[in-house]
């Protein structure tokens, strides 16, 4: 996807009446009756085409003054990478958003830490998302917030918290202006006393090789028993001391449960295990990119779900996606941007070297 603006409309309507699941998370239905968006798959009645629009992210819903729907939560459709390959700065932009960057930071200092000017970069997340940066922010902090009312049994003021508003009086303020009510009545039981560590359920776009990923972490020597992955928080590097564990969940989730005194740190240490467990890939979009190599269509067929398995902390200035480490298949990886990196994977896993697809294609050539 170029550009926000590029979006088929009357073929996002055409899956909306189908409740089509390869589009949950692509885009977000807004009905101009209602002032609500919703998921593509949303359970409830479909509305009539002229009472619609579509737009690519929640944050360009919330953004037109739509808020999200109880039924269908948006806050639950898989994190979809659409924006990966459209622009460097705005993947850099969004990880560090993620990570909390805006949280009590300014656009400007995130341009900064950029390289780039705060006009330009407004520019850029307008063209690939729709929405502004510091709206990209508070859809994030939303439905963080909607998922840990859902899921945890934090009180409201642990819930702000931990999704990054500065304050309990923004939270409110900010919920009561989305859903003309406060926080605390989205969640459809009593309250009670929250005990041990944050669990929460991830989504993802299906298929995903578990075994692959799993025992990629084992062999860098991260810590993994059984089909469960752990790591030991640290104030130095995640702003608060504990744990937090990984495990696959329930169909298209993963279950994180996070350990720590300082609720503050929780979204950049969800930032930094949706990257390491590569949960906003594409899998569709990644498998026909690569599909149009005949080297890689057999290997891509026989893994579709085959993840990255990315760093704790990374600090590199492309995204994670489109790099390449092995210089000899920089000329026939260039075919396969924004999704070299996954390439070069499946040809590891083949056991293909890039000396054997150098060689394969001098061949060619030569004949």
């Amino acid at each position: 996807m170029e550009n926000a603006s590029e979006l088929d409309q009357e073929a996002c309507y055409r899956a909306v009446l189908t409740r089509d699941a390869r589009f949950d998370g692509r885009f977000f239905g807004c009905v101009k009756t209602t002032g609500i968006y919703c998921r593509p798959v949303c359970p409830a009645r479909t509305p009539k085409r002229e009472n619609m629009i579509f737009v690519v992210t929640a944050a360009a819903a919330e953004e037109a003054g739509f808020r999200a729907c109880l039924r269908c939560r948006p806050e639950t459709a898989p994190d979809m990478g659409a924006w990966r390959g459209t622009s460097n700065t705005v993947s850099r932009a969004l990880a560090l958003i993620e990570a909390g960057a805006l949280d009590e930071g300014d656009v400007d200092g995130l341009a900064g830490r950029l390289g780039v000017g705060e006009r330009h970069l407004r520019r850029l997340f307008r063209q690939h998302l729709g929405a502004a940066p510091v709206s990209v922010a508070q859809t994030r902090r939303v439905l963080l917030a909607k998922a840990l009312i859902h899921q945890t049994d934090l009180s409201m003021a642990q819930v702000a918290l931990a999704s990054g508003f500065g304050s309990v009086r923004r939270f409110n303020e900010t919920f009561q202006a989305l859903y003309e009510r406060p926080p605390s009545a989205l969640r459809r039981r009593g309250e009670r006393a929250h005990e041990g560590g944050v669990v929460l359920s991830l989504p993802y776009r299906p298929p995903y090789d578990w075994d692959a990923m799993l025992a990629a972490l084992a062999g860098r020597d991260d810590t993994v028993e059984g089909r469960r992955w752990s790591r030991v928080l640290t104030r130095e590097i995640d702003g608060a001391e504990g744990s937090v564990s990984v495990e696959p969940g329930a169909a298209g989730r993963v279950s994180v449960c996070v350990e720590t005194a300082e609720l503050k740190a929780m979204p950049g240490v969800l930032a930094r295990v949706r990257r390491v467990f590569d949960l906003s890939a594409d899998p569709d979009a990644i498998a026909r990119d690569l599909s149009a190599d005949a080297l890689l269509q057999p290997l891509v067929a026989a893994r579709p779900g085959l993840r990255l398995p990315g760093l704790w902390m990374d600090e590199g200035a492309d995204p994670p996606n489109d790099r390449l480490e092995d210089e000899r298949l920089t000329a026939r990886a260039e075919r396969w941007r924004p999704w070299r990196a996954y390439g070069a994977l499946h040809l590891a896993m083949a056991e293909i070297s890039g000396a054997d697809v150098t060689e394969n294609d001098d061949a060619k050539r030569a004949a």
